[in-house]
């Protein structure tokens, strides 16, 4: 066939456009390669030809490390790349391209290499071979980039682990979790050996939901509330922690604490809830045996406090008649001056038995935390005056001399009780004088503390302290040896001086003087505020005399003879008064309704009837409602005198009978009366002045 000339300038043209065509493409396409090279920093793209052993690179992957171009001049050369790999990785790195030129098998391997200024980054390499139609590997190209970011997340996530593993071993909690995608519950096989099961066993997979199994053997009274607190964490949001009761596979109850949180997805429905479980039988074992040993402490110290009760009810009722028959014959002009220095005597040993009886109470309520406080804004230079006033007289007999340094108490205000720091100080004062040396001294001086507090030093010159019996000065009923004198104590002033004060937010403590003698202190915060203080006004004790002059008559309800003949004698000076007895309460209430006294003076435990069934009936009563009614018993504690006060009795008096403070009840209640009479009777002649 015959070619034309022109056809065949066509077709040379044609050849000659696609061949230019194509050579365009190709510089397009390895100008795109070079783009994305030089952008990949931390990507390095190489090619090995195994002929020449050269290896070349692309990207900036060196340059990453501080590697240059005259490096990489190094770096290319095959057989140096390994003087950059980390020695522990060399082998790891030669045996995967050993396998790529073996096996034909792609390569895939991470290992660390070194930086030009030390320090190494993670490596990982791709890579396969090229080879030819006899199956020779003659090129291996692929692709190192840096991994290091990754692989330091992939070792924190590690240790991460670890350490979690390590927590929830040495922890010894169950951990449980459910899904929502999975729609099920999971429980770690602690949980289940908490029960005395492993996770293998039938009736732990008896069910396909493991919660529901779980659930049916919680206590039917505990697993309401489980149900409750899974509802308001889930609904609430309210913190799920709950203790419940579960049956164990010994048929006993383990205690579990169960504690979780709820994730919830971004319509916030439910998705995940993780928690634990804790075993707390043992805990609530020691709980159940410390609420028993409370029990039995509280029981204890009721009897204590019932028997200190009774103990007191029964001693004060003697002492009743030995202080008030005492009192009648120490105002006795009759009686020969031997005889009132008997009765002196008498009069002596029942006021410091009563005072034994009240320390013993004082140290049992101390104990049961039941000493009640009464705060004020207490003057200190007063108060200190007040006691040292009430010593004198004990002092001028020893010839002991007592001394008040006025000058650090000046202005000084304590906000405490007050009569309870007055027995401090009479407690400490006492002790001054009477473990003193005749013509001795004691001195009583004040200092202010740096801690906003002052300090009241009773600096005596007596014996002071022996070294072997310090450890023991605020033990209960320890004299330190004075119990073989004839110095009379109970040994327990200290102890309640001590308690006292520690109750008052202060310190004591004591010290013996390097000249002779001892120093005991008491630290106590002040008020500083003098503007806002309670002035107080001085206390005058006067002796009490009945205000009542008009005709007065008396109901006393008391079953012991010799308190009826006390109260008969003591109303005998007083021709105003008439005084009727009556044996027990059935008595006393029939005389109350006949007769109608203007007052009634009652015991509170008589027989057959008690002082406040008698008080219920003459209250419900309307002939005897509005006759006032005065308790007076040897139930001396603090309870007793609150329920007495509850009860409707106007008044609580205690035995021994304090005859100005009965006395004081009567003028109060008298001229109570008086008043609501004399308003009565001007009601009624408004009204019939108005009629």
């Amino acid at each position: 066939m015959t070619i034309k000339p022109f056809a065949l300038m066509r077709r040379a043209l044609r050849r000659f456009q696609t061949n230019k065509s194509s050579s365009s493409e190709n510089a397009k396409t390895l100008a795109r390669h070079n783009r994305i090279f030089k952008g990949a920093d931390n990507y390095g793209y190489f090619d090995w030809c195994l002929a020449t052993n050269i290896v070349k690179w692309s990207g900036g992957y060196w340059n990453n490390l501080s590697y240059d171009a005259e490096d990489l001049v190094h770096i290319s050369d095959a057989n140096n790349y390994q003087d950059y790999i980390h020695p522990d990785d060399l082998e790891t790195l030669n045996d995967a391209f050993r396998r790529i030129m073996r096996e034909g098998v792609a390569i895939e391997a991470t290992y660390r290499v070194r930086k030009k200024y030390g320090g190494w980054v993670w490596a990982e390499i791709h890579a396969d071979a090229t080879r030819d139609e006899m199956n020779w590997a003659h090129y291996i190209s692929g692709i190192v980039l840096d991994v290091t970011r990754r692989k330091q997340a992939e070792q924190a996530l590690v240790l991460s682990e670890a350490r979690h593993a390590r927590i929830i071993k040495s922890s010894n909690d169950g951990f449980w979790e459910w899904s929502a995608e999975a729609n099920g519950f999971s429980f770690s096989s602690r949980c289940w050996k908490m029960l005395g099961y492993t996770e293998h066993d039938d009736i732990v997979n008896q069910r396909l939901d493991r919660l529901q199994s779980w659930r049916a053997r919680m206590h039917p009274e505990d697993g309401r509330g489980f149900d409750q607190a899974l509802r308001g964490h889930v609904k609430q949001r309210s913190l799920f922690d709950v203790e419940y009761r579960i049956r164990h596979r010994d048929g006993s109850w383990v205690w579990i604490r169960a504690r979780g949180h709820m994730a919830f997805d971004e319509r916030g429905r439910p998705a995940r809830m993780s928690g634990t479980n804790m075993d707390i039988t043992e805990l609530k074992e020691a709980e159940e045996g410390m609420f028993v040993a409370k029990e039995q402490a509280e029981a204890a110290n009721q009897a204590k406090s019932d028997f200190l009760s009774n103990m007191s009810h029964e001693l004060r009722t003697p002492l009743n008649a030995i202080l008030g028959f005492s009192h009648l014959l120490e105002n006795d002009a009759q009686l020969s001056v031997n005889q009132q220095n008997n009765v002196g005597e008498i009069a002596k040993a029942g006021k410091y038995l009563l005072t034994l009886i009240g320390d013993v109470l004082d140290l049992a309520k101390i104990e049961a935390g039941h000493m009640e406080m009464s705060i004020e804004s207490i003057n200190l230079l007063s108060l200190l005056e007040e006691c040292i006033g009430y010593l004198k007289p004990r002092a001028d007999l020893a010839f002991i001399q007592l001394i008040l340094d006025e000058k650090g108490a000046k202005d000084l205000y304590i906000f405490t009780d007050r009569t309870r720091l007055k027995q401090v100080f009479l407690n400490i004062l006492s002790n001054a004088v009477k473990y003193n040396r005749t013509y001795g001294e004691v001195r009583v001086s004040c200092n202010l503390c740096d801690a906003g507090s002052v300090r009241i030093a009773i600096d005596d010159t007596g014996p002071g302290i022996a070294e072997s019996k310090k450890e023991e000065i605020f033990q209960p009923f320890c004299r330190l040896g004075a119990e073989q004198s004839d110095v009379e104590g109970s040994g327990v002033g200290l102890v309640i001086t001590r308690q006292l004060v520690v109750q008052m937010g202060g310190e004591i403590g004591f010290y013996n003087r390097d000249d002779e003698g001892s120093c005991f202190w008491v630290e106590l915060p002040i008020k500083s505020d003098a503007s806002s203080m309670l002035i107080e006004h001085e206390r005058t004790v006067s002796k009490v005399h009945l205000a009542a002059s008009d005709p007065k008559s008396i109901l006393y309800i008391e079953d012991n003879e010799a308190n009826q003949r006390l109260l008969i004698q003591l109303f005998a000076g007083y021709e105003n008064i008439k005084i009727e007895i009556a044996a027990d309460a059935f008595k006393g209430v029939f005389a109350a309704r006949v007769n109608q006294p203007d007052l009634v003076i009652m015991d509170i435990n008589l027989p057959g009837m008690s002082g406040y069934e008698a008080l219920g009936v003459l209250r419900n009563d309307p002939l005897t409602q509005d006759i006032p009614v005065i308790a007076l018993s040897a139930n001396a504690m603090s309870h007793d005198k609150n329920k007495g006060l509850e009860a409707g009795f106007n008044a609580y008096l205690t035995k021994p009978l304090d005859v100005a403070l009965l006395l004081t009840e009567m003028n109060t209640l008298w001229s109570s009366s008086s008043k609501k009479d004399v308003l009565e009777k001007e009601a009624v002649n408004t009204k019939g002045l108005q009629c």
